[in-house]
């Protein structure tokens, strides 16, 4: 696969909140988490446990009760284009327009690096193709959306994200709809760029991809109850207490992997 981008001065972000309410109800209670720069961190825990609301906290998606600071500098003092440039974000279900082709969709990613109404430079296609290349996805780039199966489609929504080529990605259920072999494809990636000094969030039900991030960060009822190193045995006691005992953690060839119980 191709290497993406080189990445330099990757900014670190920080978040210190103290409650999260969507109308009346409180889904997130006091935390404190800074993903570091060349460091893959994965967010798990059952449904509910609030791990979707707190990523989108951190990509200044939802407003909360607390601070969010990008290179100990206040959210809301960054101009949004330099938020963009450094932020990269891929949600859960997103939806664009259905005639729009897969070239045209990852064209968006590039939009934090054009001026007003500029046409596309010769980079911002070389970083498309770059990204698309990486997903696999480079094939079918003249398909509108609407033709694209959910795989391919999820995959399309990745090369987006990546070819923003921010220090930051946070992706929400990234391997949704992806078969297993392209769920390998997708750690390689996230590999790749925390290796040239990148930092990844992501929220996973897949546990057993997240036993190969850097950190997991383990969630239940709004709190992070634990967050480690996947092979430290406090955190697979961590897992095991908020999955209710119903798992096992074992490992096999030399990974750690979630079983049924």
């Amino acid at each position: 696969m191709i290497r993406a981008h080189s990445l330099s001065g990757v900014p670190r972000l920080r978040i210190e909140l103290r409650s999260l309410s969507l109308g009346d109800r409180a889904v997130l209670h006091p935390l404190t988490l800074s993903p570091a720069p060349g460091e893959w961190m994965a967010v798990v825990g059952p449904n509910g446990a609030g791990k979707s609301p707190l990523l989108r906290a951190m990509a200044g998606l939802l407003p909360f009760d607390g601070t969010l600071t990008l290179d100990e500098r206040a959210w809301s003092s960054w101009p949004s284009r330099e938020r963009a440039q450094h932020l990269a974000w891929l949600g859960q279900q997103e939806t664009t327009a259905e005639d729009l082709t897969a070239l045209d969709v990852v064209m968006l990613g590039r939009l934090p690096h054009q001026a007003w109404l500029a046409p596309a430079s010769d980079a911002d296609r070389a970083a498309v193709e770059q990204a698309m290349q990486q997903t696999q996805s480079w094939d079918w780039r003249h398909r509108p959306l609407s033709r694209l199966s959910g795989g391919e489609r999820q995959r399309v929504l990745l090369a987006r994200a990546l070819a923003v080529q921010s220090g930051l990605l946070l992706m929400d259920e990234p391997l949704a709809h992806l078969d297993p072999p392209h769920q390998s494809d997708w750690v390689r990636l996230v590999r790749d760029r925390v290796a040239q000094g990148g930092a990844v969030v992501s929220v996973l039900h897949e546990l057993n991809i997240a036993l190969q991030s850097d950190r997991l960060v383990v969630m239940a009822d709004g709190r992070i109850v634990h967050q480690g190193a996947p092979h430290d045995p406090a955190t697979h006691a961590a897992l095991q207490e908020v999955f209710q005992h119903r798992l096992m953690i074992l490992q096999v060839q030399g990974r750690w992997v979630a079983l049924n119980a």
